[in-house]
This record gives structure tokens, C-alpha cells and sequence, in this order.
């Protein structure tokens, strides 16, 4: 028959209450976080200081602690020192935000008691991802203490089992036990009589002066169901379900609501049940059940040496003999032996020198090593070379009391691979001086963390070696990631601006609205996305900076959670654009005059022929007329204006460089009349 998984719904339980207190000083980093945890589906609760924070501790116990080191009045490290020093609040678990990156302040936030420590400005992701796994560490940490606790309890009951002769008396003290474990309100033993359809409550955790009383089974199916099965059997809603639907009018008048059973078995053959009753709802979870299932195997062990002694006791009158053999067979009883080798953990006990005395299968599993093996080997050297000055420590901390929980071991498996174990140690055999060692292997999940976080480290430091400016902001525009390179540009320090400063403040006004909208809007190119835009920005001195700009958001799950920047400087490409400029005007300026030089050389070279022409008919006028006419007066001024001019002429020449034109023999001067056309 199915049965619901309790272990599920109480898991969904405490998945839905998990309350994350979060403590930060800073209105906009405490709405930032509240937000981040409630869209992980985690409920927050958030104080401005510290003071606030002591006073709601009194009343309540969260799940976690999310806590800002820097605050007025009560800071971060008294918070610390409060919870570690109180004995209550002093499992769980505190994460710390900082801004401070020194080793000095990551070491004293560790030796302070912080379990994590987050980077400030941080990431929604790692954060939730930091959050959730303190939080499965703690239920991991808690599952280990109840089962240790359930051990312990197991020792104990084992202990009465096999302390006494007078079963019935030690009967009642086990169903007692159980009922208070298990949270119920009634717990009986029902133990089946030669008659298979009558049964006996020989004990029944409401009543010590119950013995043998008899039921017909035709009134309980649901113990019929579990002898035939062998099984055990949980019910919720006993009035509505199927099992009980024949019986509906003799179980109407009852109050209890919730119904477990486990079986008794002798041989793999049920003989009783362990009959649980609550009147509301009970969680009967896997370790509960665990727990019931080895007291049922040890009870029936009990059960049948009480039997073989009463045989004994009939067959000799009570004889000495008998009684002594009898009491001796009891105090052999391996009473843990079932418990451990049922563990889905691994499991082991050792003696304060080390030294292996047991070993479970799952403990086996793990190692590699058979239970020979293993008993042959002390703890020390399953560990690896490494880890020698660790377990030392261990040793020594076993004999002065010390037990510590979630330790990291390397061992070497006995094919030589390395593996990591979570292990916890306990000492709860304090009649054999010995210690439990309970572990699970975590090698999968101490690799992916160091990959994450070297991932994370690489990430952060490409982002900060960056030459341009990155910025990252959520979607209300709170600024949430600001490099090296960005501080440079806009002279802000990344403290005052992380999760304290708009946005739009890097821009003049108006500015970032416009980049939102061509960010959205397709026809400007893909959207979501801008690539080489032209912006001007505004630094912390005023400044106003032209800038490139290539945005994108950020999506998670296919939905926007944010925006990224990429800020290109373009002061120092345009300084040189304008150098090049005033450059290029010079040489356009250099080659005009160019040109006027070699126009004048030509012009010049062009002139000289006509006015050595000029001057030489003229010189032949005024030998020809005669000396006092005005035809060679005429003459003789043509000759003078003529030699003026051709001394402006060679003096024009001497200026000239360039020639492109042959003239007198190899010289070459300007084609007038090539330029011409």
C-alpha cells in the first residue's frame, strides 16, 4: 500500500518558513537583499541596526543571518559575539556582507564566527546560491544530530532491553520513550497469540498497569495489514482512508487522526507491531521511522530471550545455572549493531587511540575497504599523508572531551583515489570509551565549489583589469557593479556608488532615459542591446565626458533582471583627432604656397623671353633714331621699364623650387598653360 513521503512534506515546510534575518544598516542594500531572497522564495526579515537586531533575537530564531559587518552603534562583530555566546542561537548560521577585501579582515570575520562571507557589491546569484547552501549545511548538520540523538536513544533502550529480566516492566519504559520521540500520543506494543485473529497490548505508553490485554484483529485491518506484509504502515486522516472504511462505525467515536505501525519481526516473520496513535497530524519522518524499526528488531531480540529464559526457568524451577546462562545471553546482545548497519551514512566506531572497531556497509562502501581490513588499519592511515597532523589533533581532542562536527577529511580509498568526507564525531558508547565517526562522501560537491569559486574570482578579476568602464545596474537603476575603470573615469569610489547610487547620475539629465529607449526599442538594432552608441557622461567633479557605450541587459530564466555597461573613453581619440586635424590644415596651408611658388617661377621664366625681346629691339630703336628725337627718347624709357621689370622678373625666379617644364637645358619650370586647362 502507498503511503505519503513525509520526509518530502517536511521538507516543503521548511522550505516555506525559512526566515533569513538580514541586517544592514543601509535602506537601499536591505531592500536590494529582501528583494534578491524573495525572488528565491525565501522570506526575509530586515533590520537597520544592530540594537534592533539583539531585540528581535530574543523572541525569534531564524534559519540564517544575513549580516552587514560596518554599522553605527552595535556593528557586525557584536552581533557575532552575541549569537555565538548563546546557546540557542549559536548553530545557526551567519553569512557576512563586506565590502573589505584585506586577508586581515576576511581571517577576523572567520575567527569572529562567520560561516561565509559575501564580497560587497555582490551578486544576486551567488548570494541566494551562498544562502542555500548554509542552509542545507545546517540540515545536514541538524539530520546528523538527530540521528546521533536517535543513536544515542537506541543505545539507550538497547541498554534496558538487555538490562533486566522483567520485560514486562521494561516494556512500558520503551513505548514510553518512544511516544515522547516520536511525538505522539499513544504507543503501544501489540504482540500476536497463537490464535491469529486475537492479539495481546502487552504495554502502552498511556497506561504502565496495561498487560495482555486481548484484541480481535478483525477490528483492525491495519495491523492485519502490516503482519501480512511484514511492512510498515502509515496513515494520515485515519477516518477517510480506504484501509479503515469497514470499520468506519467502530473508529468513528476516535480522535486520533495520524497512524504508523512497524512490524516485529522474528526471521522475516512478523509476530506484534509497534502501533503509533497521534490525534493530529504527526510526521512520522524517515529517522523517526528508522528509529522505531531498530527499537521493533532489538524488542523482538528481547522478546525472544525472555521467552527462551522463561523456557529455561520452566524446565529447571528457576535454577541458579539457568539464570546466570540466561542473563549472560542478554549482556551479549550487540545492542547498536542493527541501527548502524541499516545507516544510509557511513558509519564507524573507534577507540580514543583511533583504532577501528566498527564498520557498517555503507562505511565499507565508501572506503573500499572490507571489515577485515578495516579492523586492521587505525584511522590515521585511511586519512591522507596530509591530513596526519588533523587527526592527531582529533585523537587529543577526544581525550579532553572535544567532538567536532562537519569536518573535511581527505582519505585515500584502498584503490588509491582520493575522496573527501564530511564526518562528524560523537561519544555516545561511553561504557565501551569509544566514538562514533559518522560521514558521507562530499568530494563532488567540495570540487564544484572550488570551481565556482575560482570561476568567480577569475570573473572578478577580468571585469577590474578591464581598460573600459564597466557598470552594472538592477532593473530600478541601483547601481550594483562599478570596476577600477569606471572609479578612473567617473572619479567615484565603488563604496559610495554600489547599491547606493542611481544610474541615471552617471549621465546629464535626460541622457539615460534616451539610452533606455534605444536599448528597447528594436529599430535602433537587436533588442536588449546597443553597440558603439555615442553618449556623453558626467563625472563626480562634474565633468561632462563623451563616451562609447555597448549595453545589454541581463536575463536570467529568459526575463531582464538588470543592465550592463561598457564605457569607452573617447576624451584622448578625440584630443587626437583634433591634433590630426590642425596637422592636416597646415600641410593644406603649406601646399598652397607651394603651388604660389611655382606659379611665380613659371611666371617669371614665361616673362623673360618677351622682355629680352623688348629690350633688345628697343636698344636696335635707339642705335637706328637719332639722339635727340622723341622716338628715341621713347626707346630709351622702353629700355629702362623694361630692365626694371626684368629685375622684378629674376628676383621672382629666385623664390621659385619647383619646375615641371623644360626651359633652358635641363631645367624644367611650371606648364602655364597646362595648369591653364
Amino acid at each position: 500500500m502507498s503511503v505519503d513521503n513525509p520526509s518530502s512534506a517536511s521538507a516543503l515546510i521548511q522550505a516555506v518558513t525559512q526566515t533569513v534575518l538580514v541586517v544592514d544598516d543601509d535602506a537601499i542594500s536591505r531592500h536590494i537583499l529582501v528583494q534578491t531572497l524573495a525572488s528565491a522564495g525565501l522570506n526575509a526579515v530586515a533590520m537597520g541596526d544592530g540594537d534592533a537586531a539583539l531585540s528581535w533575537l530574543t523572541q525569534n530564531e531564524p534559519a540564517i543571518i544575513l549580516l552587514d559587518l560596518v554599522m553605527p552603534g552595535t556593528d557586525g562583530y557584536s552581533i557575532l559575539h552575541h549569537v555565538r555566546a548563546h546557546p540557542k542561537l549559536a548553530p545557526v548560521p551567519i553569512v557576512v556582507l563586506t565590502a573589505l577585501d584585506s586577508d586581515e579582515e576576511i581571517q577576523r570575520v572567520f575567527l569572529e564566527g562567520a560561516d561565509d562571507y559575501v564580497h560587497k557589491p555582490f551578486r544576486p546569484t551567488e548570494l541566494v546560491a551562498r544562502i542555500r547552501g548554509q542552509l542545507q549545511l545546517r540540515d545536514s548538520l541538524d539530520r546528523l544530530s538527530r540521528r546521533e540523538r536517535n543513536a544515542q536513544t537506541v543505545v539507550e533502550l538497547t541498554q534496558t532491553l538487555a538490562s533486566s529480566l522483567e520485560i514486562r516492566t521494561i516494556l512500558h519504559t520503551v513505548v514510553a520513550r518512544l511516544a515522547q520521540l516520536v511525538r505522539v500520543e499513544r504507543c503501544s506494543i501489540v504482540l500476536v497469540g497463537d490464535d491469529q485473529n486475537v492479539g495481546y497490548v502487552v504495554a502502552t505508553s498511556d497506561d504502565e498497569h496495561l498487560r495482555d490485554l486481548p484484541i480481535s484483529l478483525q477490528n483492525y485491518p491495519e495491523i492485519m495489514h502490516v503482519l501480512r506484509t511484514g511492512e510498515t504502515l502509515v496513515i494520515r486522516g485515519a477516518p477517510n482512508h480506504p484501509l479503515l472504511l469497514s470499520i468506519l462505525d467502530q473508529v468513528a467515536h476516535l480522535s486520533f487522526h495520524s497512524l504508523a505501525l512497524v512490524p516485529i519481526l522474528h526471521e522475516n516473520n512478523p509476530h506484534g507491531v509497534i502501533f503509533m496513535r497521534a490525534h493530529g497530524e504527526a510526521s512520522f519522518g524517515d529517522d523517526e521511522l528508522a528509529l522505531v524499526r531498530t527499537v521493533a528488531n532489538a524488542t523482538s531480540i528481547a522478546l525472544r530471550n525472555a521467552r527462551v529464559l522463561q523456557s529455561l526457568r520452566d524446565e529447571t524451577r528457576m535454577s541458579a545455572t539457568a539464570r546466570v546462562e540466561a542473563e549472560h545471553r542478554v549482556q551479549l546482545f550487540q545492542r547498536y549493531a542493527d541501527f548502524f548497519e541499516s545507516a544510509a551514512d557511513g558509519m564507524m566506531v573507534v577507540d580514543r587511540t583511533g583504532s577501528v572497531l566498527f564498520a557498517n556497509p555503507r562505511a565499507r562502501e565508501i572506503t573500499g575497504y572490507s571489515e577485515a581490513e578495516l579492523m586492521t588499519r587505525p584511522l590515521s592511515s585511511l586519512c591522507d599523508a596530509a591530513e596526519g597532523a588533523r587527526v592527531q589533533r582529533l585523537l587529543r581532542g577526544f581525550r579532553d572531551g572535544l567532538y567536532p562536527r562537519g569536518v573535511d577529511l581527505s582519505i585515500r580509498r584502498r584503490d588509491s583515489e582520493r575522496v573527501t568526507l564530511s564526518a562528524s564525531f560523537s561519544s555516545v558508547l561511553h561504557d565501551d570509551d569509544a566514538i562514533v565517526l559518522g560521514f558521507r562522501d562530499v568530494t563532488v560537491e567540495r570540487r564544484t565549489a572550488i570551481e565556482l569559486k575560482q570561476t568567480k574570482e577569475f570573473l572578478e578579476r577580468m571585469i577590474d583589469s578591464s581598460v573600459d568602464a564597466i557598470v552594472s545596474a538592477d532593473l530600478q537603476g541601483t547601481i550594483l557593479l562599478f570596476n577600477r575603470a569606471a572609479s578612473r573615469m567617473f572619479q567615484y569610489d565603488p563604496t559610495a556608488v554600489v547599491g547606493k547610487m542611481p544610474a541615471a547620475k552617471l549621465y546629464p539629465e535626460g541622457q539615460a532615459r534616451r539610452v533606455l529607449r534605444r536599448l528597447v526599442d528594436p529599430r535602433y538594432g537587436n533588442w536588449g542591446q546597443l553597440e558603439s552608441y555615442r553618449v556623453q557622461v558626467v563625472s563626480g567633479q562634474g565633468e561632462v565626458i563623451p563616451a562609447s557605450l555597448s549595453a545589454a541587459f541581463i536575463e536570467e530564466n529568459g526575463k531582464p533582471i538588470g543592465t550592463v555597461g561598457i564605457y569607452t573613453d573617447l576624451r584622448e581619440r578625440l584630443r587626437m583627432e583634433q591634433r590630426l586635424q590642425a596637422v592636416q590644415d597646415e600641410l593644406r596651408n603649406r601646399e598652397r604656397q607651394s603651388i604660389l611658388a611655382e606659379l611665380a617661377g613659371a611666371a617669371a621664366h614665361e616673362l623673360n623671353q618677351p622682355l629680352t625681346s623688348i629690350i633688345g629691339y628697343s636698344e636696335l630703336l635707339c642705335r637706328q633714331l637719332p639722339n635727340q628725337g622723341n622716338l628715341a627718347q621713347a626707346a630709351s624709357v622702353i629700355i629702362n621699364q623694361a630692365e626694371r621689370m626684368a629685375e622684378i622678373v629674376r628676383r621672382i625666379g629666385k623664390i621659385t623650387k619647383y619646375e615641371t617644364m623644360s626651359y633652358v637645358g635641363e631645367a624644367t619650370i611650371l606648364d602655364l598653360e597646362k595648369a591653364s586647362r
